[in-house]
């Protein structure tokens, strides 16, 4: 039992006690968990079920040392033609699409090395602190467990692509975030993980990072939010926020009406379609990823990541997680075989004893990107909502860490300086 349900609810002056949270992906139920251990009352609201979109399906990985803004100079070495390509790692289908013109216009223009700096620099308070969330939730009993990454290994076909990320790797130090790994040769990779093939010729091995099952882990903070008092509605979506006296009404899609103190958006992708109203202007677009299951003779010991191919593999119990791609499509679009036939294509020559064709729970999720690379996280033009989400591909490694300091935002009505590079409002 936590020190706040041992000795009873704090209250701040005017702070809420009874708050909504939208979305119960692992980011929503964070939240929900945080402002619990401070006595608020929480309602989560989901449209679908606990985890059911871009949780579900992810790596699992929880890796500060790799967890950076998504616009790079890299991205720019991107030519017109692989991007439109279906079986190009990052894919781009073709369409009229303002908002979608609107959010690339924007991610280019943040993949210059100096806009990059600058948003590693914001990243580094929230890695360092990311670990420790999940281990606060352990302490206060949230069964979900998380593993050691013994080991992580990055694998390339040729050492020049470990090269450069061993550049990347150390722009990250020159931000100020903490990154132990060292180059090894193919040999040595193989050593370490019989599971890689000769075609893995160099590789990088980095320490003291995490992974866990995405699935469970979500299960297991919905079951503590609900144990503890909270109120898990599913399948009932929201259609709007309105302003009553004294609070936030939260409109349901069934036409209820459901007063609370404050509330929190935390829907992914479609952040925007409530938070728009109350000065979030940043777009929210869906960066698509792929995921599936397969069965491996010899599970491999820890996550292993293929970098030029965007290609990462997660042993999740009995069966190998297989994830990657990023498509930019329309949220609810749906699954492109092509893609996971990429996939597929992409990783077969590094891996052995893997059943790549007998494939199960293959799944599309959608990835919450913004154009600078930055999460929306913190309070509106509203004092009464405020957002938690656009964390890319790090929603897993972050939403702990997220849902500790919104909740802090939320009760004291004041944003923790880590979360200034952050506000929604930029």
């Amino acid at each position: 039992m936590s020190s706040s349900q041992q000795h009873g609810p704090v209250f701040a002056p005017g702070s809420p006690r009874q708050v909504a949270v939208i979305g119960a992906g692992v980011v929503g139920l964070s939240c929900a968990w945080f402002l619990q251990e401070a006595g608020v009352q929480v309602t989560v609201y989901e449209r679908d079920t606990a985890g059911a979109g871009a949780s579900w399906g992810n790596a699992g990985w929880l890796t500060p040392a790799l967890t950076a803004p998504l616009p790079e100079p890299a991205v720019l070495r991107y030519g017109l033609r692989a991007v439109l390509s279906p079986r190009s790692p990052v894919y781009l289908p073709l369409r009229a699409d303002g908002a979608l013109l609107r959010f690339l216009t924007g991610f280019v223009a943040h993949s210059t090395a100096r806009r990059w700096r600058a948003g590693m620099a914001a990243y580094v308070p929230l890695n360092e602190r990311a670990l420790e969330a999940f281990d606060v939730l352990a302490a206060a009993g949230v069964p979900a467990v998380t593993h050691p990454a013994r080991p992580f290994l990055a694998c390339f076909r040729r050492e020049r692509e470990a090269e450069r990320l061993c550049g990347e790797l150390e722009a990250i130090r020159d931000a100020g975030q903490e990154v132990s790994g060292h180059p090894i040769t193919g040999w040595q990779a193989r050593a370490l993980e019989p599971a890689l093939t000769d075609r893995v010729c160099a590789a990088v091995q980095i320490h003291g990072q995490r992974y866990l099952h995405p699935p469970e882990f979500v299960r297991s903070l919905a079951y503590a939010v609900r144990n503890r008092g909270g109120e898990l509605v599913e399948g009932v979506g929201v259609s709007d926020l309105q302003h009553v006296s004294g609070g936030i009404t939260v409109v349901t899609s069934s036409g209820e009406r459901l007063w609370h103190d404050a509330v929190v958006v935390a829907t992914g992708a479609e952040l925007g379609r409530l938070a728009g109203r109350f000065g979030v202007r940043q777009p929210v677009q869906a960066g698509r990823g792929y995921s599936f299951s397969v069965p491996a003779h010899q599970m491999p010991g820890g996550p292993l990541y293929f970098p030029a191919q965007r290609v990462a593999c997660t042993p999740l119990g009995d069966r190998l997680r297989v994830a990657g791609m990023m498509e930019f499509r329309r949220h609810g679009d749906p699954l492109d075989p092509r893609r996971v036939a990429a996939i597929v294509d992409a990783v077969r020559p590094f891996l052995t004893g893997v059943d790549l064709d007998d494939r199960r729970n293959e799944w599309v999720g959608s990835r919450p990107c913004t154009p600078d690379g930055l999460p929306l996280a913190g309070a509106t033009a509203s004092p009464r909502v405020f957002v938690a989400g656009g964390h890319g591909m790090w929603g897993i490694a972050l939403g702990p860490i997220t849902g500790q300091l919104v909740a802090q935002t939320v009760l004291k009505g004041e944003a923790p300086p880590e979360l200034s590079p952050f506000d929604p409002l930029r």
